[in-house]
């Protein structure tokens, strides 16, 4: 354990310290599928009595009609986070008939690509602007790798701690730079330390083989006809055959500051691209994309974890960061678990605010270029043969194995993990994560997606099979919860609220829709 980290954790542990960081605020954005019973995607539109998808808080659509999210607020206890999303399960269970959730990061029975329905949010300026978004990712990347679900955890540390740890580092800026920088710092490290949390929690190893139908690709047969894998996978996800973009595999995006972060993007997004330019070509009434360029907005640019400040009305996500600085990071690389009820557990959080903190204080240079080829070979390792224990990582400039890698971090884990028990005097509890998940580390048989194979040759199923066994385990589960009759009036007047909300938006336009797009594009 280094002397500057020392010092770091040393002066945490003081009153100040601690109090500063019992107010950690998280919260959980959890993507799930609507099927219909036999698993095929659901092609109803959303549900009305979840209410408006354009403006509830708490329930919308991502990119297709049928693929909800599901968003908490943003608490102090872990506890509370879980208890609202799994509150929301359940109200949402209510409201879909007979469909299921899917519960895999990975869908099944898609039938033909275009028949996957892009997610409609009204005839507000705002709701065009969303949907035309979507066609246009539809156009670039295929819709079916948009089907593809995963869980963001967001994370932030509240006023008090950023004053203590300025204090504790010496430093003069104004507060907002110095907490923005500080984000930037967790980012970067948390690129490079990534493959430990996909080694843990990935969760798509195997797939049906309807998903990648007339889609070539490296994957094996598994002997469980109909189910597609690599024996060491351990999220496929996060692989070439999920989230990522042969075009924006060349940007250059810069983690280095906000204001840097921020030029980039932008840079991406007035920079026009040719492929793209035939789309905005064609002759069709509806737009088929925001822009020619190579992002149509910020979200679009696909990353493991993203800085992140709540925007106002018709602001940008790039301005707000410049205007008011770094508020939250969500991470974004963790895949649903479907052996627990909504995909993520508590032992689970308390490992990545472990995480979050020791990217926050270890040392964190700027990456050059060699460091972010390392990162990328890194990842690629870790989601294909992450399981496979010869499977060696680029770190520090030497060859080593995951386990040799991770044990080298533990001590500084183990020393935030005793720091957090002491502040929220939890006994032990993160200790007890931070254990559970060392024992993954020793034993590849612990980690989810070991266990999804182990499940798939044990019990002689297919993918489909297992999936479908699982989500209707959970169906049932939530359809026997009910809610408290406060609960249930919260969820049912948070529906009526956003369905009158998007009727105001339609009866507010006031600008043509191509004059409100140049606006936001351009502001």
């Amino acid at each position: 354990m280094s002397n500057l980290f020392e010092k770091r954790i040393s002066s945490l542990n003081q009153a100040q310290g601690l109090r500063s960081i019992q107010n950690i605020r998280r919260g959980i954005e959890k993507e799930s599928l609507r099927v219909t019973p036999d698993g095929h995607l659901a092609q109803t539109p959303h549900p009305s009595g979840l209410g408006s998808a354009l403006t509830h808080p708490a329930i919308t659509t991502d990119y297709s009609e049928a693929l909800l999210e599901l968003i908490t607020p943003a608490f102090t206890r872990i506890e509370d986070t879980l208890s609202y999303l799994k509150n929301t399960h359940t109200f949402t269970y209510q409201k879909i008939d007979d469909e299921l959730l899917w519960v895999n990061s990975m869908p099944c029975i898609m039938g033909q690509e275009h028949t996957i329905p892009i997610a409609q949010y009204g005839s507000s300026n705002i709701g065009k602007m969303k949907n035309i978004y979507r066609k246009g990712l539809g156009h670039r990347y295929g819709r079916l790798m948009q089907t593809i679900s995963g869980i963001h955890y967001n994370f932030s540390l509240p006023e008090e701690f950023w004053c203590h740890y300025q204090e504790v580092l010496e430093d003069n800026q104004p507060l907002q730079d110095f907490t923005s920088q500080q984000y930037f710092h967790l980012i970067r490290n948390f690129q490079r330390f990534s493959p430990v949390l996909i080694y843990l929690f990935g969760a798509s190893p195997a797939v049906c083989a309807s998903f990648l139908a007339g889609r070539s690709h490296s994957l094996q047969q598994h002997k469980s006809l109909g189910t597609l894998y690599q024996p060491y996978a351990t999220s496929l996800r996060m692989s070439d055959l999920g989230y990522q973009s042969d075009t924006q595999s060349g940007l250059n995006v810069s983690y280095d500051s906000a204001q840097d972060y921020a030029a980039s993007l932008r840079a991406a997004m007035n920079t026009s691209h040719a492929p793209y330019e035939t789309l905005s070509a064609k002759n069709d009434k509806t737009p088929h994309q925001l822009s020619s360029n190579i992002l149509q907005i910020e979200n679009e640019y696909y990353g493991q974890i993203r800085p992140k400040r709540n925007t106002q009305s018709g602001e940008r996500p790039t301005t707000a960061l410049l205007k008011r600085g770094v508020e939250y990071i969500e991470m974004r690389c963790i895949d649903l678990n479907p052996f627990l009820d909504v995909g993520i557990d508590a032992e689970q959080m308390r490992f990545l605010d472990i995480f979050a903190l020791y990217c926050l204080l270890h040392p964190s240079p700027p990456f050059d270029e060699k460091e972010l080829e390392n990162i990328k070979s890194n990842n690629q390792s870790v989601v294909l043969e992450g399981l496979n224990p010869l499977t060696t990582f680029r770190i520090n400039g030497k060859q080593s194995s995951l386990v040799s890698w991770v044990e080298t971090i533990w001590p500084e884990l183990g020393a935030i993990a005793e720091l957090l028990d002491h502040a929220h005097n939890s006994n032990d509890l993160y200790r007890s994560a931070l254990k559970s998940q060392h024992e993954k580390i020793k034993n590849r048989a612990l980690t989810p997606s070991s266990k999804i194979l182990s499940t798939l040759s044990d019990n002689k199923i297919n993918f489909y099979d297992f999936a479908m066994e699982m989500a209707s385990l959970r169906a049932k589960e939530f359809h026997s919860r009910t809610l408290s009759p406060a609960d249930q009036a919260y969820y049912e007047q948070m529906a009526k609220s956003s369905h009158d909300q998007q009727s105001l938006l339609e009866q507010q336009n006031d600008l043509p829709f191509e004059t409100y797009l140049r606006n936001y594009l351009n502001a």
